[in-house]
């Protein structure tokens, strides 16, 4: 009988501990959501716009003028819609603009002329799908902040400067470039080189010409695309980089990868006179730059 009410008792115990931890849980979870909503209702919000319902933007904030539009879920460079660009700029931009909040805001301040606002250093416009223009004024910085308006509002906030770096990017910086394969000496196949109606072609399989399918190989794994000449060509302008079809050199590289076999077609054109020759790759319309010293080896030349 006594073992049995040391059993009940630690029972009791181990269940009252069990309601006293899951109440301290309790408590700890709704003080922590109390925190959050008064942090939220303290937060001074200078635009509070959907990213998803954002169409347009425009600014410029030192690299020229910058318009992005959005059509069918795929955000644009406007003034050239065949730019390859990397869609987690402008995504990200959207994201930035629609959330731009204050560390605080000015009551009872000077004229806007004396913020820098008369005459704005920045003036970023925000266009939603139901045709809403939202312009969002910089003016002068105070420390880390600057001083913002919004449309013709009036009201003015100091703004983290974060916000004018999460837009300053060149179109450089937000070009989507091509992706080049891992080709070496131990998955290249074969190239096979046209040029001037004449076709060369170094065989792996060969043993005779070991030496030259290392050079090729050696020559395709050094290429990098990371400098572009233009990054929407037109097909008039081919012969301007020496890429149209009756000059340009034909590279086309057999090489295994996951143990398939694929080809990657390079196309060699002119110098660009800086120790250059202008590329392109498979259906791509961006030139690239590489060295011709890298393209001398892929030609083995």
């Amino acid at each position: 009988m006594k073992k049995k009410r040391s059993l009940i008792f630690l029972l009791v115990v181990l269940i009252l501990l069990l309601a006293a931890y899951f109440g301290l849980q309790t408590w700890n979870s709704s003080r922590e959501k109390k925190a959050e909503e008064e942090e939220k209702a303290a937060t001074v919000h200078v635009t509070d716009i959907d990213p998803d319902t954002i169409t347009a933007m425009s600014f410029d904030v030192g690299n020229g003028e910058m318009i992005f539009e959005k059509e069918d879920d795929t955000w644009y460079y406007a003034p050239d819609k065949d730019f390859p660009l990397a869609q987690s700029y402008p995504e990200d931009m959207a994201e930035t603009l629609g959330a731009v909040t204050a560390d605080r805001e000015l009551t009872d301040g000077d004229a806007l002329a004396d913020y820098g606002l008369e005459d704005p250093s920045y003036t970023v416009e925000v266009t939603e799908e139901d045709g809403t223009v939202t312009d969002i004024y910089f003016g002068n910085t105070t420390g880390d902040y600057y001083y913002v308006t919004v449309n013709d509002e009036g009201s003015v906030y100091t703004v983290s400067t974060t916000v004018i770096d999460n837009l300053n990017h060149s179109l450089d910086d937000m070009a989507q470039l091509d992706d080049y394969p891992s080709i070496g000496s131990g998955n290249l196949v074969k190239e096979v080189i046209t040029q001037n109606g004449e076709t060369t072609t170094y065989d792996s399989e060969d043993e005779d010409q070991a030496e030259d399918v290392a050079a090729v190989a050696g020559g395709l794994g050094a290429v990098s695309l990371s400098e572009a000449a233009d990054y929407s060509v037109e097909e008039k302008d081919l012969a301007g980089f020496g890429l149209d079809e009756d000059s340009r050199i034909t590279v086309e590289a057999t090489y295994t990868q996951d143990d398939e076999e694929k080809v990657l077609t390079l196309y060699i054109g002119a110098e660009d006179g800086d120790g250059n020759r202008y590329v392109m790759i498979n259906d791509s319309r961006i030139v690239y730059l590489i060295s011709t010293e890298i393209c001398d080896n892929i030609l083995n030349s």
